[in-house]
């Protein structure tokens, strides 16, 4: 699965014809020949995709020291998370999608939801499930289990004030962006100032109560609300528990969330998850788990070598030099460095030795 997710294969065929033509160094993978398509396929449909999941937490547990050295120096909180999902489609109606049944006989297509809890600090998920896409998001925020004085942060999808009062009496900071059909009850203004067309900042906090039911009985959760506008002019309202950090502090949290979009992004773009392997949900599901545990690994080879090149570009070097006999650290920083240029070529005459290949 790592070979085909790495090479951005697009089917289970091209897998293990790759690999079939690869029969001399696959003693590495401690492998004596390249599998079936069949037995490869029976394997995604039988094997559970919880033991692909358990070694997915199992890495993240092994490497959390590794990457956790990289701290937000400008954020407060030593606990800090985003919450939030992806979607992906699917072209076979095997876990449900979101939209509408179409009227004409055209099959509906499924559709899965990745949901994901990163630790922004080092940059790595520390949860994550996989749902069928029509699932609604803020159900998830019951399966979290952050500790007392940890700060997360997600979207507004995830307003769910039960879940928000239960987090304020353990002690849990949260920050989020208020709906824009929220029947807020402002309490009082606690700070305003007019901004101007060039000015940006915070312009407003107040105190607001939010209604809100349990067991059918009705209940107010009180919060705080930042009043925000960006460079660009764009106006926010967001809404925390947390009444002792400035609210210049809580925009910021906030911006932080959009590290978690950039790992969905690094993870549609350098991994193949446009092109699934297995017709079956197990299938399906294993896929999503390998590919979080290939980018677990780049990151790791990201920061062991503490290079600066782009994500992408370490993908790359990696998907090109995958089965190449060379130190991976190697690869990524000295590359370029240590090639020299030779100064005569043994070939005289290249053009015909290349023409001589058709």
């Amino acid at each position: 699965m790592l070979f085909g997710i790495f090479s951005r294969c697009d089917s289970m065929g091209e897998v293990c014809d790759s690999m079939r033509a690869l029969e001399g160094k696959l003693n590495y993978l401690n492998m004596d020949c390249s599998p079936a398509k069949s037995t490869a396929g029976d394997a995604l449909r039988d094997r559970s995709e919880e033991l692909f999941k358990l070694y997915y937490f199992a890495l993240i547990a092994y490497f959390r020291p590794l990457l956790s050295v990289s701290r937000k120096k400008d954020v407060s909180f030593e606990e800090f998370y985003a919450f939030d999902s992806s979607t992906f489609t699917l072209f076979s109606e095997v876990m449900k999608g979101v939209g509408r049944n179409r009227k004409d006989d055209g099959k509906k297509k499924g559709g899965l939801k990745v949901h994901m809890l990163t630790d922004i600090h080092a940059d790595t998920a520390v949860f994550a499930t996989i749902s069928e896409a029509k699932m609604h998001d803020k159900k998830f925020l019951a399966h979290l289990n952050p500790a007392k004085g940890s700060m997360l942060v997600f979207d507004k999808a995830y307003n769910f004030y039960q879940q928000f009062a239960d987090w304020t009496r353990e002690g849990v900071n949260f920050v989020c962006r208020l709906k824009d059909n929220a029947k807020a009850q402002l309490q009082e203004v606690l700070f305003e100032k007019n901004l101007t067309k060039e000015e940006f900042g915070v312009y407003k906090i107040g105190h607001i109560h939010l209604e809100y039911k349990r067991e059918k009985k009705p209940e107010t959760l009180c919060l705080r609300l930042v009043y925000y506008k960006d460079e660009k002019g764009r106006k926010y309202k967001f809404i925390t528990n947390n009444w002792e950090i400035t609210p210049e502090e809580v925009a910021l949290i906030y911006k932080y969330h959009w590290t978690i979009e950039l790992t969905f992004k690094k993870l549609k773009q350098n991994f193949q998850l446009h092109f699934f392997y297995s017709e079956t949900e197990n299938g399906i599901k294993t896929q999503i788990w390998c590919t979080l545990i290939a980018h677990l690994l780049l990151n790791v080879v990201r920061v062991l070598s503490e290079s600066k090149k782009a994500f992408s570009t370490i993908a790359a070097l990696i998907r090109i030099h995958l089965i190449s006999h060379l130190n991976l650290t190697w690869v990524v920083t000295e590359g370029r460095r240590a090639y020299t240029k030779r100064t005569k070529s043994r070939n005289k005459s290249p053009a015909n030795v290349q023409m001589s290949l058709f």
